[in-house]
């Protein structure tokens, strides 16, 4: 049995954290992660142990070769921490093991924690919601996980796999902190904003609007622009970091009143990695700071080009305004 654990770890984020990006680079809702429509149900699991301090890298133990049944669990380790709050940011390290040796293919606890798992109704599967929330932090739950190796979905559906084209893991996951993010950008305003771009104005929970006019009139010419309106005091983005935003986008030269999307509008943050997102939100954001929020006018070229995109028309110019909460 054959791994890609770094695929394996995309993957499994991906599912606990299913909020879906409009701006993602490729088709807009084409490549969607696992909406809480779909449902999953868990079932327990049985079998598996750890040992270690809590908070710590567990040693995890299992009989070999072990029966992996899809979206399984089990709680191993019980945390002595708090209880997490809707809205914070889970911070998780991650091991996956090859249920058949017991082997260890891949950890994050030699770096860095995922930190990109919103806790809340809205972010999660529901079924990951309703398991988090009776953990606590330094818990450690063990998800067994079967995947499809076949690149044609529908072929697999429509026949019968050999046990070769299934892949089967464990996956531990350690809760090790949580984090409480601001909703909306908390740094300092900026004067000395350029006139010339379209006027931005803020409800009191920090939702933006846009001049109906400026939107309307405002000619590009062509070239990304980018203003910092509130400048924020946090570490600076790199182009290939993780950021949590609230943001909301306009077609230049529609109505104000209808964006194509918000992430406002479906009441939770968004997040993704830079390298995930349209040319013109990578160089917008890269090098601006958390806390901060930005205007960012996209050229096509810089955004989905002569390819239209639900509500967007082919060879749009786009108009965003993102407030950065966070960033890994």
């Amino acid at each position: 049995m054959q791994f890609n654990s770094r695929n394996i770890l995309r993957s499994v984020a991906a599912v606990i954290a299913s909020a879906t990006l409009l701006i993602s680079a490729g088709a807009c809702g084409s490549s969607q992660s696992s909406s809480s429509s779909d449902g999953i149900t868990f079932s327990q699991m049985t079998g598996v142990s750890a040992k270690g301090k809590l908070g710590e890298k567990p040693t995890i133990t299992f009989k070999t070769p072990f029966e992996v049944k899809n979206n399984s669990y089990q709680v191993v380790q019980k945390g002595d921490g708090a209880s997490f709050k809707d809205g914070q940011k889970l911070c998780i390290q991650q091991i996956v093991f090859d249920p058949k040796t017991g082997k260890e293919v891949n950890s994050t606890w030699e770096s860095q924690p995922d930190c990109t798992a919103t806790f809340s109704q809205q972010s999660m599967q529901a079924s990951f919601y309703n398991l988090f929330k009776t953990l606590k932090i330094n818990s450690t739950v063990v998800m067994g996980i079967t995947s499809n190796n076949s690149s044609d979905s529908q072929t697999a559906q429509n026949s019968q796999q050999s046990s070769e084209a299934v892949t089967a893991y464990l996956m531990a996951l350690t809760i090790v902190s949580a984090q409480t993010i601001p909703t909306k950008a908390e740094g300092k305003k900026v004067d000395n904003i350029d006139s010339s771009l379209p006027k931005i104005t803020l409800a009191k929970n920090g939702e933006p609007s846009i001049n109906a006019n400026d939107l309307k009139n405002y000619k590009s010419d062509g070239s990304l622009k980018v203003q910092t309106l509130i400048e924020g005091n946090g570490n600076t983005l790199t182009e290939n970091s993780t950021v949590t935003v609230q943001y909301t986008g306009w077609v230049l030269g529609g109505d104000a009143a209808k964006p194509f999307d918000s992430s406002w509008s479906r009441g939770t943050p968004a997040t993704f990695n830079l390298q995930q997102v349209v040319k013109g939100w990578t160089q917008g954001l890269t090098g601006q700071k958390v806390g901060s929020q930005v205007l960012i006018i996209i050229p096509p070229d810089l955004g989905y080009g002569s390819t239209a995109q639900n509500n967007i028309p082919a060879n749009s110019t786009l108009v965003f305004v993102v407030d950065i909460l966070a960033a890994q």
